[in-house]
């Protein structure tokens, strides 16, 4: 139910990162949010049990689903660092290629070293008492913590240094990371619980999946969703306001014409009425 309901959210995303932001020319973040949905895709139940059996019955479809969400991270990331101009070296290299390419060689390695015998809808609950199951969850989800604290580190200080309506996308950002933090520090500290046999440990953090994942989901989808919708909020207000003042000086500018005909010859191009901005500079 949980993964059909990040599934749906995602694709609400993608669908309105390609409505809203067509025109950019990033499309980091529009990659991301597709990348994500097809994993998360892959991982409702009805899904997995039609993709993995064509995949030879070995589970293969979680190392499918696993890679192209530690990807859509990546791109994920990649966008919200180029959204802003703070950019030192430490986040530049947490959402760099080589790390994740190094992130995806090593759960692709430990991958091969799980028995992970015929397909199963519940791989970690299966299969998570195995090492080579629990350092491959452990490095994902680490991977997934590093790009996500450093998307809480960049939505933070956007929020910082923003004002008015334009905080709200990186409060909602700030929000779905710390959620997403806690998300992957609960989940390694679950891999090594199993891995140990503390299973009770294992049970108690356990009840805190769900609700994690809900709550990073719907904030980070809300705070990207949202980000379009108020630049373009701001930039209806932004014209409304200069149609305004262009039509308080009208009548100074008609008595200025009256004085010296030869104004109103003046930058023709600027009385677009598509321009209201050229129109109010002449």
């Amino acid at each position: 139910m949980i993964q059909t309901l990040v599934a749906t959210l995602m694709w609400a995303l993608v669908a309105s990162l390609l409505i809203f932001r067509r025109k950019r020319t990033d499309r980091s973040i529009t990659y991301a949010a597709l990348t994500i949905a097809i994993a998360m895709t892959l991982n409702v139940d009805g899904i997995y049990t039609v993709v993995d059996p064509l995949l030879g019955g070995t589970n293969i479809a979680t190392l499918i689903a696993d890679a192209l969400l530690m990807t859509g991270l990546f791109f994920l990331g990649r966008g919200v660092m180029k959204s802003g101009e703070y950019r030192p070296r430490l986040v530049r290299a947490a959402v760099s290629a080589p790390v994740l390419l190094i992130a995806l060689l090593a759960i692709t390695a430990s991958f091969l070293f799980i028995d992970r015998g015929t397909t199963t809808t519940r791989f970690m609950s299966d299969l998570g008492a195995q090492p080579a199951t629990a350092v491959y969850s452990i490095i994902n989800f680490s991977y997934g913590a590093l790009v996500i604290a450093t998307m809480l580190v960049l939505a933070t200080r956007q929020y910082r240094h923003s004002t008015g309506i334009q905080r709200l996308p990186a409060a909602l950002l700030s929000l779905g990371s710390t959620f997403g933090v806690a998300l992957c520090l609960a989940v390694i500290v679950m891999d090594v619980a199993h891995a140990v046999g503390h299973l009770d440990l294992m049970h108690a953090i356990q009840a805190a999946y769900d609700p994690l994942s809900v709550l990073t989901f719907v904030f980070l989808c809300a705070g990207f969703a949202v980000q379009p919708a108020v630049r373009r909020a701001q930039h209806h207000a932004r014209r409304r306001h200069t149609i305004s003042f262009a039509a308080q000086l009208e009548p100074l500018w008609l008595r200025a014409t009256l004085a010296r005909p030869g104004l109103s010859q003046a930058d023709p191009l600027a009385a677009n009425s598509e321009d209201p901005e050229g129109h109010l500079h002449r």
